[in-house]
């Protein structure tokens, strides 16, 4: 599976960005699309998750009321909205699957994923 996302930008603090995760290829019922970031001079972090399956959902601390993850199983895309934006949220933003032949719990660590899009950028300014 191939991941492209796309939607990033510049946005001042409170605004609002939808990222996009095109996935080429199949994505199967008991994969994961996740969402990490990383800023510059730190390590990447866990923002959300979503199962295929179920559209059960995860969400990283930091973004939990501000963020929601959803998906379109007809075009194997996955979204991001991101709302009330603060400048902590600056970061390059990665799309990424895990692939797993069984049914798996939520994962915050990126290790357990497999495929990595190429990022996105998302600056939030003051």
């Amino acid at each position: 599976v191939q991941l492209q996302a796309s939607g990033g930008g510049l946005v001042q603090a409170g605004g609002s960005l939808r990222l996009n995760c095109a996935a080429s290829g199949d994505i199967f019922s008991n994969n994961h699309i996740g969402w990490f970031r990383q800023a510059p001079g730190q390590e990447r972090e866990f923002v959300a998750a979503i199962k295929w399956r179920d559209n059960k959902k995860q969400y990283g601390d930091s973004v939990k009321g501000r963020f929601a993850i959803s998906r379109d199983s007809t075009k194997n895309t996955v979204y991001l909205q991101m709302n009330d934006l603060k400048p902590e949220d600056t970061a390059v933003y990665y799309c990424t699957i895990r692939r797993s032949p069984v049914a798996t719990p939520f994962s915050f660590f990126e290790s357990v994923y497999n495929d990595w899009g190429q990022g996105t950028l998302v600056t939030v300014s003051s």
